[in-house]
């Protein structure tokens, strides 16, 4: 059981829903957090000392495959979620494409029953938006918002249909929910395999151009704003893409952002030896493109970032570049991929970073979490920026280990991880069972 009162004692607190950065003390009494400050009273308290460490609300990320049901050879809802754990991840948002997909009831509250039986971390189911994520007909909106998700998405596939696009919009402006888009034009990138540009002409593969984002990106933006639904656009990865979201948000659509650590860090350039661990959809894509994230990131175009967590066996990563399935895992290495290449250089403050990974995630959501503030509830993450480790397979919680960041040196590790003031992760590893 988690201790009555837990201080967490001279560590630097960052909570950008408060506008806060700076040492001091954080008082957990319960599940709820009871105070922030200096010198606060730890009588009867079990004491934690952040010195030289940070302080942040615990992360959330919007876009976790965790392949159950139906896919368990990959990853259970279990190992998927001690990997958000270790990660520094207290809520993660499961993803509809599974086998059976989250596209009725049944489905979306057997996730719920395996969450409550096995999650490390809180788990916010997806639903589908059509049926059978076929991209034919709508999904039952309204007993998917009652069965408790809290987004809806065909992620993986993208819905080419406009008018149900449309109506996919409406109807979840009607039950309060936004829609996920997995922007792709698939008559663009069909049968590419990565960003289709000057590495893929010297590769000899065929390429997935930019315009297949941007394309449908830009028709789901004038969707949105024509019915006012709340859009969030998955994992984007081109600087047309952006234009257009700067561009809409100057004219007050309700919409929002994510970005990828792997289309922050990489570029189409780890392809040059054809390894299948660095291929995923949307492509990473050009020197001048992860540019244009990184400014978007910092400029608060791009709102959230999320690891787009899609764990596939090694047997499947084993095959050659264009048999092998798209997606890569990231809940354990994204907050420490991003201090060594983000944060350390000085590309992203901390404050930045924080907001991207908890309190802007929130807000898209609409959730009552991603801050430190007294009453909220105690979902905390520490982070050793000093940290220096390497990502190999023996680190991972994941089943799977189709990491493109396995084999690199990171600066800055998670420590500590309390979910409603439970200690979930100590000195780097997970305690819950």
């Amino acid at each position: 059981m988690a201790p009555t009162k837990l201080l967490l004692r001279g560590g630097r607190v960052v909570d950008p829903a408060n506008r806060v950065d700076t040492t001091a003390d954080l008082l957990i009494e319960g599940e709820r957090i009871a105070a922030v400050g200096d010198r606060l009273s730890a009588s009867g308290a079990e004491v934690v000392e952040a010195d030289g460490q940070i302080v942040f609300p615990g992360f959330i990320d919007l876009h976790v495959h965790l392949r159950s049901p139906g896919r368990e050879e990959k990853e259970t809802v279990a190992t998927g979620t001690r990997a958000a754990a270790k990660g520094g991840f207290t809520t993660i948002c499961a993803m509809a494409n599974t086998e059976p997909p989250a596209d009725n009831r049944p489905v979306v509250e057997f996730l719920l029953a395996e969450a409550r039986r096995s999650a490390v971390v809180n788990v916010l189911p997806i639903g589908a938006v059509t049926k059978g994520l076929a991209g034919e007909s709508l999904a039952d909106i309204g007993e998917l918002k009652a069965a408790g998700v809290v987004a809806l998405s065909d992620d993986g596939r993208s819905i080419m249909n406009a008018h149900l696009m449309r109506r996919a919009l409406e109807y979840a402006k009607m039950f309060e929910l936004p829609i996920i888009s997995h922007a792709e034009d698939t008559t663009l990138s069909a049968g590419g395999v990565m960003h289709e540009g000057l590495v893929s002409l010297k590769q000899g593969v065929q390429g997935i151009p930019s315009t297949s984002e941007a394309v449908m990106a830009g028709r789901d933006l004038l969707l949105a704003e024509a019915t006012g639904a709340r859009l969030h656009l998955a994992h984007v990865s081109a600087r047309e893409t952006v234009d257009l979201i700067r561009a809409a948000k100057g004219r007050g659509v309700a919409v929002t952002a994510e970005v990828t650590p792997h289309h922050l860090a990489l570029t189409d350039e780890s392809l040059h030896d054809y390894a299948p661990n660095y291929k995923m959809n949307p492509p990473l894509r050009s020197e001048g493109d992860r540019a244009a994230l990184r400014a978007a990131l910092r400029d608060g175009v791009l709102d959230t970032i999320a690891t787009d967590h899609a764990p596939h066996t090694q047997a499947e990563k084993d095959r050659d570049l264009e048999a092998a399935p798209f997606g890569v895992i990231g809940l354990e290495t994204a907050v420490a991929v991003l201090l060594t290449v983000l944060v350390k250089p000085g590309l992203l403050s901390l404050t930045q970073l924080a907001a991207a990974l908890s309190w802007q995630p929130a807000r898209a959501l609409g959730i009552p979490r991603g801050t430190l503030s007294p009453g909220a509830v105690a979902d905390v993450t520490v982070v050793d920026p000093g940290r220096a480790w390497q990502a190999t397979a023996e680190t991972f919680e994941s089943k799977s280990l189709n990491s493109p960041f396995i084999g690199w040196a990171l600066h800055g590790g998670v420590t500590e991880v309390f979910l409603g003031g439970r200690r979930i992760v100590h000195t780097g590893e997970v305690v819950t069972p």
